[in-house]
């Protein structure tokens, strides 16, 4: 009898010597920030019921609780907080619970709410941060030779410009071969990306919205017909904490928000997308029905600055690669559209080319658009320009690591836009000021 007894507790005893206990792998990370309400997510390394509690840093001792949130192992243990019925223009420390036991005490996280401002005074001044194609190495999946990424210290280099928020262009993952094909493995990806130490200071102190482009999606240059594109959108949900996803019924992650005086307007070129050699009808990246959406939301849009986030070149001329220009009908008519409705202050925010640098494209009735491409953050970065590019801006061109920050100030009718465009080392490459026209 003893010795059977001792049998069935040796795993008893074994599972107690090596419970693993539950910590937070990456994160946490504010995601949206409006007047009344804030978003954090997080990840942690096992299913774990997780919480928020937050306070008023004016007021620390008065605290709140957000609503539990069950991770799970299925969604790679990640949580999606939220934070309601807050005050505009506030700083709101916050810790994190999980099981009810506070996590993070000794560290000083904070979010903030937009200030309420219209009717009242001038906009704040608030800075972007901009990045795209991050390639975080993992060598038993990457292919053989030279490592694709690398420079991981960018985002310190970010992290230390203290930016307002920050917006990722796509392809900020890079799914490989094995990732493909099962959520486990779109799971995997993410976690890996997001778990590298050297992002965990930047993703802690700033608020942070994404697009996506080929490489979060699925193989390189995927379109619409991916079978996976459910899982695509499922994890970009699971790990990005926009405010909404997808339009009018609409799957996608196209969504918009405004920050200040800015409105922000995220474009899906992937969902949609069709084969570029499509015969039997008009090849498309957007879709008629996005861009109706868009326009409609231009047209609507009061600001001075309409930035329009999209994974690819709108304005190079280069029909080349997955420039828009390849897809030329439907590149026209967005153009046309923007024209013809006279809709000033668009600028397009783009990736993807693994090079930086900023287009101008002045329409017949003196329409300026504007498309700043930034591009690489640690992925392979191309040193070489596009000759076709009619439309680069002189002196914009960046062939190495870098990120941009955008500087918004000045009075309501005197607003200035400065781009600042910097590399892996922090040192400033070119900077560039824009004025919206009246």
């Amino acid at each position: 009898m003893f010795q059977r007894f001792f049998i069935l507790l040796l795993p008893l005893a074994s599972l107690s010597l090596f419970a693993q206990s539950v910590e937070i792998v990456s994160g946490p990370m504010p995601g949206y920030s409006e007047l009344k309400e804030a978003g954090v997510w997080l990840q942690l390394n096992q299913e774990a019921d997780v919480s928020m509690e937050y306070w008023d840093v004016a007021q620390p001792e008065e605290k709140y609780a957000s609503a539990n949130y069950s991770c799970k192992e299925t969604e790679a243990n990640t949580a999606r907080l939220i934070a309601r019925n807050l005050e505009p223009g506030t700083t709101y420390g916050y810790t994190i619970k999980v099981n009810g036991k506070r996590m993070l005490a000794e560290e000083n996280l904070q979010f903030k709410t937009q200030e309420l401002w219209r009717h009242r005074k001038d906009p704040p001044a608030f800075s972007l941060a901009l990045g795209s194609c991050a390639y975080i190495n993992e060598e038993r999946y990457d292919r053989p030779g030279k490592p694709y990424g690398s420079n991981y210290g960018i985002f310190d280099q970010i992290a230390g410009k203290n930016p307002d928020l920050m917006l990722w262009l796509g392809d900020n993952i890079y799914l490989r071969e094995p990732d493909w094909g099962s959520w486990s493995g779109y799971m995997h990806r993410y976690s890996h990306m997001r778990q590298l130490p050297e992002i965990q200071k930047l993703l802690k102190t700033t608020h942070h919205y994404a697009i996506w482009d080929d490489h979060d999606f699925g193989p390189n240059d995927a379109n619409g017909s991916w079978i996976h594109k459910d899982w695509a959108l499922e994890s970009f949900r699971l790990f990005w904490m926009n405010p909404s996803y997808g339009w009018d019924g609409n799957q996608g992650i196209t969504t918009a928000f405004s920050h200040n005086d800015v409105d922000f307007f995220l474009l899906d070129n992937r969902y949609y997308r069709t084969a570029e050699k499509n015969k039997n009808a008009t090849p498309q990246i957007l879709g008629d029905d996005q861009i109706e959406w868009l326009i409609q939301a231009l047209q609507f849009s009061k600001a001075k600055f309409k930035l329009v986030a999209v994974g690819g070149q709108v304005l190079n001329t280069l029909a080349k690669y997955e420039n828009h220009a390849v897809y030329a009908e439907e590149r026209e008519y967005l153009l046309k559209r923007i024209a013809e409705e006279e809709i000033k202050g668009v600028v397009f925010l783009t990736g993807d080319r693994h090079h930086t640098e900023l287009s101008q494209l002045t329409t017949d009735n003196g329409i300026d658009i504007y498309d700043l491409t930034i591009s690489p953050l640690t992925s392979r970065a191309y040193n070489v320009i596009d000759e076709a590019n009619d439309l680069r801006v002189e002196g914009t061109f960046s062939g190495v690591h870098n990120f941009a920050i955008l500087q918004f100030s000045g009075s309501y009718e005197e607003r200035v836009m400065k781009i600042e465009v910097y590399d892996s080392e922090g040192a400033q490459l070119w900077t560039k000021d824009i004025v919206p026209a009246p």
